[in-house]
């Protein structure tokens, strides 16, 4: 009967998602707009919060699938823009930390994190929830302690199988071969195949901005096969920071030996609203592009208050693996086909409410409305009282052309474990160029699911100077919100290319501080960096109202880098400025 329920709620909701696919909504917005669950980790300390981390998307025929850290089952999606929650028949009663999991044919197995022995699943039919115990007991591997974060791969030329494991900041990420026949018993012992090496990769040292002494964690294995070669993914050095971000090493063989990518960390981004991209996995869409998801940072309620955020990402023709985090954080467009370029999918939407006033009709002492501008995250406004009727009002400054809105809550003592029908997020957003005549841009009071960071495209831009939140309803105890961010066009000029950017590496190599001058009108910098002219990956978002400097500690020893610099306001972005290299001791 459980079962049998389960359908038909998914056959449902089914044409709502098809109306919502052709309904022309084209863009998404990190983080990704889910139902996150309530997490019980921390409910002995009576703290409540939504959280989601440790995201594996994959795509089987026409869906796609999402699985993240205690979240009680999965999610699926035909578009990767509208997810649908799938309860599952059986699950771990403590829940399942970094699942793994993968499709062989037309068979989906799913791993558990374990310390000791746990069932592997296995299901043909994800969208019911249908699971079936493939083995009932994995065994720790011999020769390691796990498999603690798992990552499992099946090698379609070899038809063999493997796993990948280690979250540790003094254990390595460790690899062995699996015997699929035997119900995947192991074949040989543990090998340790890469370890972190922070005295030479800047980037894996621990702390906000890699300031923190402290050994950094390894974790988040996860291997992708392309074209022969064997690239095996890490998350490093820490999920409880700005500069979390995933690397990669590459072999010719699956269990090695392994060599260093030149170009790590391939997804960095420890600037603007989302920061931190670590530990996710990769995957290709239904045309083929690939993608690398990750787990940004929220640490109000607790260190590892987290979510979820999807990045394209390519090989390039030299096979460097990278994800585009540039503008990372903005409105992104699903591709449609193949896409050349990752960094193509930005839509060009730019954000409009950074440091705006906000006014709002019921504040609690100690909580002011400008929080909701200031791209953090970690700051928030509070209502007065969760009541229908609250209503907070963005000014932009000037009329606009508008074209999405994100509504970002945040969990202050929302008292809230559960996740059932009773929790859900309802609210209008209404528009207006000049305070007095108002028009509705978002209806959610018919929406039944709960929505923490809900993104609204606009079906048609909406010419505006004033965006107001009015308030429904949040099923948590409080009315809480980090940020609302509006985005679009302001028709001023573009701004200039930001000019004298100076470089200096440090005698220490991993670090470097670039510095330029500012840019009247700008709202932020991208600084560009990467192993050639070429190949600037990496991006480093900064906003115009702090200094014009960075110092740039994610370097790696022996390499050389080239960086340049892009100036971005209410209107667009700048061109780029000429690219100056960034030698090494070796070569400078």
């Amino acid at each position: 009967m459980r079962r049998l329920v389960l359908l038909i709620v998914g056959l449902i909701f089914l044409p709502a998602l098809c109306a919502a696919q052709s309904s022309g909504i084209t863009t998404y917005c990190n983080p990704v707009d889910l139902d996150y669950r309530y997490n019980w980790e921390q409910s002995d300390r009576n703290i409540s919060y939504r959280s989601g981390a440790d995201p594996v998307i994959v795509y089987h025929r026409g869906t796609y699938y999402l699985f993240a850290t205690i979240s009680g089952g999965w999610w699926r999606s035909p578009d990767m823009l509208h997810w649908q929650f799938v309860e599952p028949n059986v699950w771990p009663v403590d829940d399942n930390c970094a699942p793994a999991g993968l499709f062989v044919r037309d068979t989906f197995y799913l791993f558990q994190s374990a310390f000791e022995p746990r069932p592997v699943y296995w299901t043909t039919n994800l969208d019911s929830g249908d699971l079936h115990v493939f083995t009932p007991r994995l065994e720790s591997p011999p020769g390691a302690a796990g498999p603690w974060d798992p990552g499992v791969f099946h090698d379609e030329d070899t038809d063999r199988w493997y796993l990948y494991w280690g979250s540790s900041n003094v254990y390595p990420i460790w690899g062995i071969e699996l015997d699929h026949a035997a119900k995947f018993a192991y074949r040989g012992t543990a090998k340790a195949l890469m370890f972190l090496h922070p005295d030479q990769h800047g980037w894996e040292r621990f702390g906000r901005d890699h300031t923190d002494p402290r050994l950094p964690f390894i974790e988040g294995a996860w291997m992708t096969k392309h074209r022969g070669k064997y690239y095996l993914q890490y998350g490093a050095p820490g999920t409880e920071h700005n500069v979390y971000a995933n690397g990669v090493y590459v072999a010719d063989d699956p269990l090695g030996p392994f060599v260093y990518a030149p170009n790590n960390p391939i997804s960095y981004k420890p600037g603007g609203f989302v920061t931190g991209a670590g530990h996710g996995n990769t995957f290709q869409d239904r045309h083929g592009n690939y993608w690398n998801t990750g787990t940004p940072w929220i640490a109000v309620n607790w260190d590892f208050e987290r979510r979820i955020a999807q990045f394209p990402a390519a090989f390039d023709s030299a096979g460097l693996f990278h994800a585009s985090t540039r503008f990372g954080d903005l409105p992104h467009r699903l591709p449609t086909g193949p896409v050349a370029d990752p960094a193509e999918l930005f839509a060009g939407w730019m954000l409009l409410s950074y440091r705006k006033t906000v006014t709002a009709t019921g504040s609690a002492a100690g909580y002011a409305p400008a929080a909701l501008t200031d791209e953090d995250p970690r700051s928030y406004w509070l209502a007065d009282g969760n009541v229908a009727g609250r209503s907070v009002t963005v000014d932009l400054g000037a009329v606009a052309s508008v074209r999405a809105v994100q509504v970002n809550f945040a969990d202050h003592q929302s008292g809230l474990y559960r996740m059932d029908s009773t929790v859900y997020t309802q609210f209008r957003i209404v528009a207006s160029a000049d305070s007095v005549h108002w028009q509705t841009i978002a209806d959610l009071s018919h929406e039944r699911r709960d929505r923490p960071n809900a993104y609204i495209e606009i079906p048609s831009p909406v010419q505006a100077r004033y965006i107001r939140y009015a308030h429904l309803h949040v099923s948590a105890r409080t009315l809480a919100i980090s940020d609302i961010r509006v985005f679009g066009h302001r028709d001023v000029p573009f701004p200039a290319v930001p000019q004298r950017l100076a470089v200096r590496r440090h005698d220490d190599e991993r670090d470097a501080t670039i510095v330029w001058d500012p840019v009247p009108g700008a709202v932020g910098y991208n600084i560009l960096w990467g192993i050639a002219p070429e190949k600037l990956y990496q991006t480093y978002q900064v906003f115009a109202d702090r200094p014009s400097q960075i110092e740039l500690r994610a370097l790696t020893v022996g390499q050389t880098y080239n960086v340049a610099i892009e100036a971005f306001n209410e209107a667009g972005v700048s061109a780029r400025s000429g690219v100056l290299a960034l030698p090494s001791g070796l070569n400078r």
